[in-house]
């Protein structure tokens, strides 16, 4: 087992793809390839599941990248000390639901590491995907919700994965809208009110599950129903088009300009946003970092941490 092996595997989980991992080296896909299967021969485990549509950790290999990426660590720490070599890029990524305080809780964090050189991913992605991203530690963190309706199902597959679930925070449902509506100047809304406006959600792709859909009360049917893909796209069509969103009631007017305000929605229900990691692993520096700016920006927001 060697050193550049672990380097290997590390990348390959980063890239999703042992392709994309032999581009990012500079080496040829089978050199990269015969450098896995060695070491998986010398350990006695496969550490990936290969597939039509890819690769993903084992669950062996979950444990053995925790520990590998501890001693690339340890390794990087070393040269550092001893042989003058500059410090190694900090390294994070993170996958999320579209939430306004996850991106500026990114970019404190960016402001904060200090570092001379970095790599950092922000993934604001599909509910499954981000659970797939941290079961197969593409990521280290995900944040997503949680509430009555999906709480058993999410459950289910965050157990069967071995990831936690920390909550941030609850909240109360609002609804996101333009200035310009003609919602916007009431106290709160129902959902009567709301039966006239065009209704924008994220799309789920083929995980398409009423449980996995980012907006609270995804069985309710709209008359009129627009799927978007990210954020800025909702956002021009709830100005456009008159539209309106269901969420936290976070909105961010350094993202998204002072055009978007949030309304309370007046139903039985709430929200609980928090963030999953993979029970197996130990966060790195930078996840912690960031864990913590996600906490100090909800504060600002007014809102109760919950631990």
């Amino acid at each position: 087992m060697t050193l550049q092996q672990l380097k290997y595997m590390i990348e390959i989980v980063k890239c999703g793809s042992i392709n994309e991992a032999a581009k990012r080296l500079y080496i040829t896909q089978p050199s990269l390839s015969n450098a896995v299967k060695e070491l998986e021969a010398e350990i006695g485990f496969e550490l990936f599941i290969r597939s039509p549509k890819g690769i993903t950790l084992s669950v062996d290999g979950v444990e053995f990248l925790g520990y590998a990426r501890q001693v690339v660590e340890q390794a990087g720490l070393l040269e550092q000390r001893y042989l003058n070599k500059k410090p190694s890029r900090q390294l994070c990524s993170i996958s999320t639901q579209h939430y306004a305080f996850a991106v500026n809780a990114f970019v404190n964090l960016i402001k904060q590491c200090g570092a001379e050189e970095y790599e950092f991913t922000l993934r604001e992605t599909r509910t499954y995907e981000i659970i797939e991203d941290v079961k197969n530690l593409r990521s280290e963190i995900g944040i997503l919700y949680r509430n009555p309706f999906n709480r058993k199902v999410i459950e289910k597959l965050l157990r069967e994965n071995r990831l936690d679930f920390h909550p941030l925070f609850t909240a109360k449902p609002h609804i996101f809208i333009s200035t310009q509506n003609p919602l916007a100047k009431k106290d709160f809304v129902t959902l009567e009110d709301l039966l006239a406006y065009p209704y924008l959600s994220f799309e789920q792709g083929e995980f398409n599950s009423f449980y996995f859909s980012e907006e609270i009360l995804s069985t309710v049917f709209h008359k009129k129903s627009i799927h978007v893909s990210d954020r800025a796209t909702l956002f021009n069509l709830l100005i456009g088009l008159n539209g309106y969103t269901i969420s936290t009631g976070i909105v961010s007017a350094d993202l998204n300009g002072d055009n978007i305000i949030s309304v309370p929605l007046k139903v039985d229900d709430h929200i609980q946003v928090g963030w999953i990691a993979n029970r197996q692993i130990q966060l790195s520096k930078q996840a912690n970092a960031y864990v913590n700016e996600l906490k100090s920006v909800i504060g600002e927001y007014g809102l109760s941490l919950q631990e």
